[in-house]
């Protein structure tokens, strides 16, 4: 049962007197379909502000690789780097994904594949690792585990947050940015592993997939498990933006699959009134380009 404060919420008898509002910043997960085209082409949409790269599909026994659905890799870098500078977008790795091939089965683990993201993707370049993006430099990496076991999640962000990318003329150094995609419904295989990560208050952003869970995807026709959800995560990590994951296409999810009526109208009510509201990600930019449902739902959030 949802607790007495939600109800009020829902009911409007309680505002949140430092609410977020609109912050029109909508995240895409690219790197699912070789049809979704290039890097490039996502971030001169103009619709984005984060892409996230996916998936870092396979770590954890000195083994490493990268799954892009038949991208080519070779043109990614540069890509990389024009999202950048050209249109201020943040380019962040995501690891793990629905695959069964990863997991981090000790604490050393966790620091092989830590320093392993550094050197291959990151700010890092020990010389014998390769850098499949060449010298483009990725912003961060984004957690998105759903399976091969909890144990050293904690530990992995730990080293990935010690390191620092060298300050250009100048300026500060800057820090890895940690984001995390989670399920919104607690508990399950994964979800323990993840849970440890945020402990360690390390993570800025926490993009939660409001779909393909019915317990707490979002329905016009009931609209507390959703928002009872939501009030967990932005309570539980108020120092995180904490971010809407809606499927930008009714196929790209098995629920939660949103009309932009609707985002405007139900949605973004409920979760705007809330102080570490960041925006929405969409998955994934395959489905998003078909049905250019962020260009449709971008002044909304």
């Amino acid at each position: 049962m949802l607790p007495f404060l939600v109800v009020l919420l829902l009911a409007g008898v309680v505002a949140s007197p430092a609410a977020a509002g609109k912050t029109e910043d909508l995240t895409v997960f690219w790197g699912r379909n070789k049809d979704e085209g290039s890097l490039r082409e996502a971030c001169d949409t103009g619709t984005y502000n984060t892409v996230i790269i996916s998936f870092f599909s396979v770590f954890g026994n000195r083994r490493y690789w990268a799954d892009l659905s038949g991208h080519d890799v070779s043109a990614i870098g540069d890509d990389v780097k024009h999202c950048q500078s050209a249109r201020n977008v943040t380019v962040l790795l995501s690891v793990g994904g629905d695959g069964d091939r990863y997991s981090l089965p000790t604490a050393r683990a966790a620091r092989d594949v830590a320093d392993h993201l550094w050197h291959a993707y990151l700010g890092g370049g020990r010389r014998g690792v390769f850098r499949p993006f060449g010298d483009a430099a990725l912003d961060g990496v984004d957690f998105y585990i759903d399976h091969g076991g909890a144990e050293n999640y904690d530990a992995l962000a730990r080293r990935l947050a010690g390191y620092r990318y060298d300050g250009r003329h100048g300026s500060k150094k800057k820090a890895v940015l940690l984001t995390a995609t989670p399920r919104c419904m607690d508990g399950g295989e994964g979800m323990a592993g993840v849970d440890a990560a945020l402990a360690t208050g390390l993570f800025r952003r926490i993009h939660v997939r409001f779909y393909n869970d019915t317990m707490c995807s979002f329905s016009v026709r009931e609209k507390r498990p959703f928002y009872g959800s939501w009030l967990g995560w932005t309570e539980r990590y108020p120092e995180a933006k904490v971010y809407v994951g809606l499927p930008a296409a009714p196929d790209a999810a098995s629920d939660g699959w949103v009309e932009p009526k609707a985002v405007f109208l139900e949605v973004m009510p409920l979760v705007q009134d809330t102080a570490n509201y960041g925006g929405v990600m969409l998955w994934n930019r395959y489905y998003d380009k078909r049905d250019r449902y962020g260009l449709r739902i971008k002044l909304m959030v």
